[in-house]
């Protein structure tokens, strides 16, 4: 209880520095908010010659329009996220769909998923290997099955029974890839060797009915074997959503994503300060401004995603996520040297950042 009055105390003094409020997206009627990742890892400008800097950003940016012009046109969240990764997984240029890294085997097996804040619905495909869009299936499997996660044979079963599109194997294969699991096998190194970046994509929106949702889509890690499975496609650690506190994708080793439930770990962290915020309006009448600083606010936000990377930080994983709150804030958080990420908000926010002082 003195931590919590401490706290309290230095709201007060914050506030009286005219520290000002943040304003949420939902505070103008109808905001909505976009924010977007390609994969974080050891990303640094001496390795990125102008002409590759410059495909990236052209990627993002038009993964990131996609998603912004249907949440400005009134879409919903689940849409707009679906569109997003839909492009980024015919991109080449990221570990997901088309351009997928190669298995110990030669072959690709992908991961997604994807998940509604409204009601917490959720659905999620791993090691599929002919589903042109593994979102779309993760899609499917939430709307069209009871279940929440299909795997291997079965989900390529259910994909054809409900008519996505299916490819040959090797339309995923790009020689970009090959050569790095080449180099694996030649030079006995592992995935994190050859595996500068986590090429994972993912989104996560607000739109404009204050409904949240996230997805993620990979290819998972070169030269993985045993029919390996990270975080991606795994609800709670590299995706969820929740009206009551965010949505967040994640990029990374998916082995510490897992472990920590870093997804979920940052929502409920947040839907707990929520809960502390509305508890220090009625109980302890805290001025309704700094409660909002001291639990809603985006420091408060952008510390708990921190701190929760931190937590897979210490435990010898690095990655990074994307988040998007109730009130529009669009954040990121990553403990590598850079993340192809982007956000767009309605009010006025447009931007792709690759590096980690940007």
């Amino acid at each position: 209880m003195r931590g919590f009055f401490t706290q309290i105390a230095a709201g007060f003094a914050l506030a009286l520095t005219g520290i000002a409020p943040t304003v949420s997206a939902q505070d103008a009627e109808g905001g909505w908010s976009l924010a977007i990742h390609g994969g974080a890892g050891t990303i640094a400008r001496e390795n990125m010659s102008a002409e590759e800097d410059a495909a990236y950003r052209a990627s993002l940016q038009a993964a990131l329009d996609a998603g912004a012009k249907m949440l400005a046109e009134g879409g919903e969240a689940l849409d707009a996220v679906e569109a997003v990764i839909l492009l980024l997984e015919d991109d080449p240029r990221f570990n997901a769909g088309r351009g997928a890294v190669f298995t110990w085997e030669g072959g690709h097996e992908l991961d997604a998923s994807i998940m509604d804040g409204r009601d917490r619905d959720a659905g999620a495909v791993a090691g599929v290997t002919t589903v042109r869009h593994p979102i779309s299936l993760a899609r499917k499997v939430m709307t069209d099955s009871p279940h929440v996660m299909l795997a291997g044979k079965g989900a390529e079963t259910f994909a054809a029974e409900h008519d996505l599109e299916l490819v040959p194997a090797d339309w995923f294969s790009t020689d970009f890839r090959r050569e790095a699991l080449e180099r694996m096998k030649a030079r006995e190194l592992s995935a994190l060797d050859v595996d500068a970046k986590f090429g994972t994509v993912g989104a996560v929106a607000l739109d404009r009915n204050g409904n949240l949702a996230a997805g993620t889509s990979t290819g998972g890690m070169t030269g993985k074997r045993w029919n390996r499975i990270g975080d991606a496609p795994v609800i709670g650690a590299g995706t969820y959503a929740d009206n009551r506190s965010c949505a967040v994708s994640a990029t990374g080793w998916g082995e510490y994503f897992i472990r920590v439930g870093v997804a979920h770990e940052i929502c409920s962290r947040l839907r707990g300060q929520r809960a502390m915020s509305e508890n220090a309006r009625s109980t302890v009448n805290m001025p309704e401004t700094i409660a909002d600083f001291l639990f809603d606010g985006e420091r408060a936000v952008q510390r708990t995603a921190d701190d929760v990377l931190a937590e897979v930080k210490n435990l010898g994983g690095d990655g990074g996520v994307i988040l998007v709150t109730p009130e529009g804030h669009a954040l990121f958080s990553f403990n590598t040297s850079g993340m192809y990420r982007g956000r767009a908000t309605s009010e006025g926010v447009n931007e792709v950042a690759i590096y980690g002082d940007e």
